[in-house]
């Protein structure tokens, strides 16, 4: 970019922020924030005995399920997105600004922060469909999200089969910066392709938002 130096410390610093987006934002911040923000579309309403003025009103529960999920996902896409700007500006303003406009302008950086941004966006929509269900289905939606957690975890153990069956494999897959074999926490099976991932995760939120209608359907107002 600038001159040797500057490109040299600006690739490490690539790589260190993709270990950071990978290991903090997807798997710490995004994932307990949607649990935070998904499970309490019903289980607050249930716990403070205010869901049943939900169900009196002329609304279908379907509507309503996907009213709390789109509620909730404008939300994270809001908070989580705006955590990944800011860290990734953070990251290049250490350069000063004009290093970081000059990278913006002719680095990739804008395309870059671009493909963060759409990472960060189908996280929120695949943990939310997630966790949503899990508050339609469980008393105590913890027990789940601490299951799932311990799964995406250990993805990097699991087997190139096992592997594809979680969320964090494919927004790694679509992480815009690869990280080094040896830096601990590579994907040891082939990236999910693009074509995969994009809609899958799509599919797989939409099939669970489906489900938690169905429950919601379902379910009766009991406080006792």
């Amino acid at each position: 970019l600038l001159n040797g130096t500057f490109d040299g410390t600006i690739a490490n610093d690539r790589v260190a922020y993709a270990v950071l987006y990978r290991t903090l934002i997807l798997r710490f911040v995004v994932y307990f924030g949607c649990v935070a923000l998904f499970v309490a579309l019903f289980r607050v309403d249930i716990l403070d005995r205010s869901l049943h003025y939900y169900f009196l009103a002329r609304l279908k529960r379907q509507t309503l399920t996907v009213a709390k999920y789109l509620s909730g996902l404008l939300a994270a896409l809001v908070l989580f997105n705006g955590v990944t700007i800011a860290t990734w500006t953070l990251l290049y303003l250490s350069f000063g600004p004009a290093g970081l406009f000059e990278h913006l302008a002719t680095g990739g950086g804008l395309l870059e922060l671009a493909a963060y941004v759409l990472d960060t966006s189908l996280a929120c929509i695949g943990y939310g469909a997630v966790f949503l269900a899990a508050g339609a289905y469980f008393k105590n939606p913890i027990v789940p999200a601490v299951a799932i957690l311990g799964w995406e975890s250990i993805n990097a153990l699991l087997p190139p089969v096992l592997k594809k069956v979680s969320v964090i494999h494919y927004l790694e897959s679509l992480c815009p910066v690869s990280i080094p074999a040896n830096s601990g926490i590579a994907i040891l099976a082939d990236p999910a392709s693009p074509r995969i991932a994009f809609p899958g995760i799509q599919l797989v939120a939409g099939a669970l938002v489906y489900a938690a209608a169905a429950r919601v359907h379902r379910l009766e107002v009991l406080y006792g």
